[in-house]
């Protein structure tokens, strides 16, 4: 990013869910001016695990999973230009906004 105002750079992180589905967790927005970060509650009840990987446990979370949607979508309504790295991640983004 070449600090512009208009970009901003938008990641997730994950765990998996009961049918070894991509469970949305947390979702991060950075741009040159600010940075925002979501953190979402489980979206059923299941037993409390995090993933060693990024460090994120299942129960954590203080906005409703139903938001998953809306909340991300919010945050960069106002940016010209997202930007994510790697490929199944711009994917699930995608779907998101």
């Amino acid at each position: 990013m070449a600090g512009s105002s208009r970009e901003a750079v938008i990641d997730y992180e994950f765990l998996r869910g009961r049918q070894n589905e991509t469970v949305g967790k947390e979702v991060c927005v950075f741009s040159a001016s600010a940075s925002e970060t979501f953190r979402f509650k489980p979206p059923y009840k299941m037993a409390d695990h995090g993933a060693s990987d990024n460090g994120i446990n299942w129960i954590g979370g203080h906005i409703e999973h139903r938001e998953l949607h809306t909340v991300p979508n919010e945050a960069v309504a106002g940016f010209a230009h997202l930007y994510a790295y790697v490929v199944s991640k711009c994917t699930f983004l995608a779907g998101m906004t």
